[in-house]
């Protein structure tokens, strides 16, 4: 009795078991740069909305700045006399179950 050893087929079954694995990778890849890039935006965005609101600005104008800079993110001012400060938030575009970008900010009251 003699065994048969065909291997014809193998690498189309290594094939299909790799290039789902690899553009799966690839994919979490490029929604892990997508997400930092809104990262740095809404940074951006609390840092200008920060300075807006300690020259004494309307608050609608740190908001339209944000919305600008990130639409659909939500500010958040705080002023405690010396310093005021913005908290800006946002969702990201990721299919994962992960919590909203945050960034917060803080520019010395007066302007100076």
């Amino acid at each position: 009795m003699s065994v048969r050893r065909d291997e014809r087929g193998s690498a189309t079954a290594e094939f299909a078991i790799v290039v789902p694995a690899a553009l799966l990778v690839v994919l979490l890849a490029v929604a892990a740069l997508a997400a930092a890039g809104t990262q740095i935006r809404i940074e951006h965005a609390a840092a200008q909305a920060a300075r807006l609101a300690a020259r004494g600005e309307d608050d609608s104008r740190a908001g339209a700045a944000v919305h600008a800079a990130v639409p659909g993110a939500s500010l958040s001012l705080d002023d405690d006399g010396e310093l005021v400060c913005a908290t800006v938030s946002a969702t990201h575009d990721v299919p994962l179950p992960l919590p909203p970008l945050t960034a917060r900010a803080c520019a010395p009251s007066g302007g100076l």
